[in-house]
């Protein structure tokens, strides 16, 4: 946790926001908020049920350094593509996969799932190659 985001939580909770909220908007887990706030005698404080909406922290998810918004521009929430990656390959959870397909291989006859490629044919390579080389149906 860095040290724009311990600022970010200390605003936040005063503001009347939830841990789970603080959590979401920083990119950091329910319990990391809870246990610095328990720290730093910030948890007595209920949150407000008033506060619905995502509060706007202006800082990146990853690293907590501050961010500049373009106007008329979608809203930025990574300083930069490392810190994107970085944070998403943390977060695979979190990842809303579309394009998954299912499919039976034509050469081992079982079924498998691909993602994101709606071409593909065999479940391995190995199938692949046995299918190429040795005669398409996979038995001997």
């Amino acid at each position: 946790m860095t040290n724009e985001q311990k600022e970010q939580i200390k605003k936040l909770r005063d503001s009347g926001y939830g841990y789970a909220t603080i959590a979401e908007a920083l990119g950091l887990t329910k319990n990391q908020v809870s246990a610095f706030c328990r720290r730093n005698n910030l948890s007595g404080n209920t949150a407000d049920p008033d506060k619905k909406e995502m509060p706007n922290v202006g800082c990146c998810r990853c690293c907590g350094k501050p961010l500049a918004q373009v106007s008329g521009r979608k809203e930025a929430k990574f300083c930069s593509d490392a810190c994107r990656n970085k944070w998403w390959n943390a977060h695979l959870d979190q990842v809303n996969r579309k394009a998954i397909y299912e499919y039976t291989c034509p050469c081992c006859h079982k079924p498998f799932t691909a993602y994101g490629n709606s071409k593909r044919k065999y479940c391995s390579h190995e199938c692949y190659i046995r299918a190429r080389f040795k005669g398409g149906d996979g038995h001997e």
